[in-house]
C-alpha cells in the first residue's frame, strides 16, 4: 500500500471514489450495502483501471458495514498504520430536511458503525459528508436535541482526531447544482480546519487544469446539458426496448467538453440518456408549468389546483443557474426548455459524472420495490459529485 491508500465507506455508485481516484488516491476496498449501487461502482471502478487493491480476506461484493465489523475485526485492526484516509458518510435520509426527517430511522444508527470502523482502523485522515440536516438537532417537544454532527465531532475527538466541519455549497466548486452538504474533516496531525481554506485557494488552479471556464463563478445548467436536448434527435434506446434515447450534438461549453472526454460517439447516443414516456396530458401540463411557473421554484398552489396535483415538489429548472439539490425522485424537476423530466445522463451531468461512467440496474422503481432497489436515478441523487471529490482529494493528499 502506498502513502495515499483509502477505504470508501457507504460508497454508493462511486462518486467520491471516482474523484479520489482522479486526484491520485488508491482504494483498498469500498463498503456499500446496495447491490445496484455496488454494481455500478464495480463496473466502472473496481473492474477497470485497478482503482482498488482489494484484499483477499474480503469478498468483492456489496457489504453491510456492520457485518464487516462483526466478521473481520482482526483484519481491520491489522490495517492500522497502513490506511491514510477513510472517506464517506452514512446514509442521509433520516436527517434530510427534504424528506421525512426521522430521529428513529434505523439508518441513523450507522453513525455509530462509522465511528466503530474508524476506531478499528485508525486512519490518518477522515473525510465525512452528509446533508445539512445532520447539523440540526431533532425536535423534542419545544426544544431541539443535540445535532448528530456534534455527537460525531465529540466521538472523533476522543479517538484523537482534530476535527472541523462546515456546510459547503458544491456550486462554488464548478458543479452545476446548488447542493449544500456538511463536510467534516479529521486529522491526527495538523489542523483539520486548513482543509476548507486550501480547497478554496486551489479552485482557480484546478479549473485551469481542467480547461473549465465558469460564468460568474458558476456552471449554469445550460452549460451542463444543452448538448443533450431531445430536439437534437433520437434513436431506439440500446438498453431498453420501446424507448427512445437522445443523440449528442456539438459540445458548446467547456463543461460539456470535460464531461465528454473519452466517450465513443460512433452511434452518437449518450449512455443512460433514455427519455421517459410521458402521456400527452403530462406533456401539456409540463409545458404549462414551463410557461407559467417560476424557474428553480416549486410550483404554486394555483398550478397544483389547476391540475389536481398532490405531489409536494415540482420544480421547473432554470437554464442560467445551477439547479437546486437533485433528489432521488426524477419527477421533482422539469427540464428547463423541454416538457419532460431529466434523463439519467442529464442527472449524471448535473452531478458531474463523466459520460464514460455507465450506470447499472433499472432506471426507476416504484411501490414497495423502492425500499430495496436503488435504481439509476437514486444512485446519482445520493452521490457525492466527483468534480468536488477530486478537488477534496487533492487537498487531502497534502494532509497525510
Amino acid at each position: 500500500m502506498n502513502n495515499h491508500t483509502y477505504i470508501d465507506l457507504f460508497s454508493g455508485c462511486g462518486g467520491l471514489a471516482l474523484g479520489l481516484h482522479n486526484s491520485g488516491w488508491k482504494g483498498l476496498f469500498a463498503v456499500e450495502k446496495s447491490k445496484d449501487a455496488f454494481s455500478t461502482l464495480n463496473h466502472n471502478l473496481i473492474k477497470k483501471d485497478s482503482n482498488f487493491n482489494w484484499p483477499n480476506w474480503l469478498p468483492k461484493q456489496n457489504h453491510d458495514i456492520n457485518n464487516i465489523i462483526e466478521n473481520y475485526e482482526d483484519n481491520l485492526k491489522s490495517l492500522r498504520g497502513k490506511i491514510s484516509l477513510i472517506a464517506g458518510g452514512p446514509p442521509c435520509q433520516g436527517f434530510s430536511m427534504a424528506g421525512r426527517r426521522k430521529e428513529k430511522d434505523n439508518r441513523n444508527k450507522l453513525i455509530d458503525s462509522y465511528i466503530k470502523f474508524i476506531e478499528l482502523v485508525q486512519p490518518k485522515v477522515l473525510f465525512f459528508e452528509n446533508v445539512k440536516g445532520f447539523t440540526i438537532g431533532f425536535k423534542k417537544g419545544n426544544k431541539r436535541g443535540q445535532a448528530y454532527s456534534v455527537y460525531v465531532v465529540n466521538k472523533l475527538k476522543k479517538l484523537g482526531y482534530d476535527v472541523h466541519g462546515k456546510i459547503v455549497d458544491f456550486s462554488e466548486f464548478g458543479v452545476p447544482q446548488k447542493r449544500q452538504r456538511y463536510i467534516l474533516v479529521g486529522t491526527k496531525k495538523g489542523k483539520a480546519k486548513g482543509f476548507f481554506d486550501s480547497i478554496v485557494d486551489n479552485k482557480a488552479t484546478f479549473f485551469k487544469s481542467k480547461n473549465l471556464e465558469l460564468q460568474n463563478d458558476i456552471t449554469p445548467l445550460t452549460d451542463a446539458i444543452s448538448d443533450l436536448l431531445r430536439s437534437n434527435g433520437t434513436k431506439e434506446s440500446p438498453d431498453t426496448k420501446n424507448f427512445q434515447a437522445g443523440l449528442y450534438t456539438r459540445a458548446t461549453s467547456s463543461y460539456q467538453k470535460l464531461m465528454r472526454q473519452g466517450t465513443n460517439l460512433t452511434n452518437k447516443i449518450a449512455n443512460s440518456h433514455r427519455f421517459a414516456k410521458h402521456k400527452e396530458h403530462t406533456v401539456e401540463k409540463f409545458q404549462y408549468i414551463l410557461d407559467n411557473g417560476v424557474a428553480n421554484k416549486n410550483i404554486s398552489d394555483k398550478i397544483k389546483e389547476r391540475y389536481n396535483m398532490k405531489k409536494r415538489t415540482v420544480v421547473p429548472l432554470c437554464l442560467n443557474s445551477p439547479t437546486p439539490t437533485l433528489t432521488t425522485l426524477p419527477d421533482d424537476y422539469i427540464h428547463y426548455c423541454e416538457p419532460r423530466i431529466l434523463t439519467v445522463r442529464e442527472y449524471a451531468r448535473i452531478q458531474s459524472f463523466p459520460d464514460t461512467y455507465q450506470f447499472q440496474g433499472s432506471y426507476t422503481t416504484g411501490g414497495e420495490r423502492r425500499r430495496i432497489d436503488v435504481p439509476r436515478y437514486t444512485q446519482i441523487g445520493n452521490a457525492i459529485p466527483p468534480l468536488f471529490a477530486e478537488q477534496a482529494g487533492i487537498v487531502l493528499r497534502e494532509m497525510v
